[in-house]
């Protein structure tokens, strides 16, 4: 096969598995449920999004449970694992509100990876404040897109939804706290210790260079 004829195939079959995917998306199954067809149908693409991202975030944390080393290990292992616990949880509550609406729960570890807003999280990262560093960063714009998510469904009439929305971005909010509070501890020592700046001790690790080169 000519290599024109070879790209265009590639090219072809990457546009048809987009449009795939955003039909299943917003797929929708009849229901009895009293809210609109349309409305459903946006609620139901973004609960998809939501629920790509939370998959993403839940494996991110646990590679982070897996591989962090240094003095502070077990207390960041077992948080780490703590965190995982509670977001397994969402994704089995935004799925299910997805299907309530009648909806296509896109819950594949693919479909995630292929539809998360979050970054790819970093291989070439050990200590503790590195992977609480990641964490962090990507815990973030989580916690925005929830209070986003809030505000549309709050508009679109479905209260059930953005209540729903607000339970998860609650706990979000709480564990981005518990990772900041160590980095602030982090800023504090490592000012205390002459380094200056009052910055985070992982202010220049391979972690923050990595986001700041995206």
């Amino acid at each position: 096969m000519p290599l024109g004829s070879s790209c265009r195939l590639v090219l072809s079959t990457q546009k048809s598995k987009t449009m795939s995917d955003n039909n299943l998306s917003s797929r929708l199954y009849p229901t009895r449920i009293d809210i609109p067809a349309e409305a459903r149908s946006q609620i139901v693409v973004l609960l998809n999004k939501t629920l790509a991202a939370t998959s993403d975030l839940k494996t991110q944390v646990k590679q982070a449970h897996w591989n962090v080393k240094g003095t502070d290990f077990y207390q960041l292992h077992e948080l780490f694992d703590e965190i995982a616990g509670e977001l397994e949880e969402y994704v089995d509550m935004f799925a299910e509100r997805v299907t309530a609406l009648g909806g296509y729960a896109m819950g594949t570890a693919r479909m995630a990876a292929a539809n998360s807003i979050l970054p790819e999280y970093p291989t070439d990262i050990l200590a503790g404040m590195e992977h609480v560093t990641a964490l962090a960063d990507r815990f973030a714009p989580y916690a925005k897109h929830l209070r986003e998510a809030i505000d549309k469904t709050d508009e679109l009439g479905d209260l059930d939804t953005a209540d729903l929305y607000t339970e998860v971005s609650r706990t979000i909010d709480k564990r981005l706290w518990f990772l900041d509070a160590h980095l602030q501890a982090a800023a504090v020592a490592n000012t205390e210790n002459g380094n200056g700046n009052g910055n985070s001790v992982s202010a220049t690790t391979k972690t923050q260079k990595t986001v700041l080169a995206g």
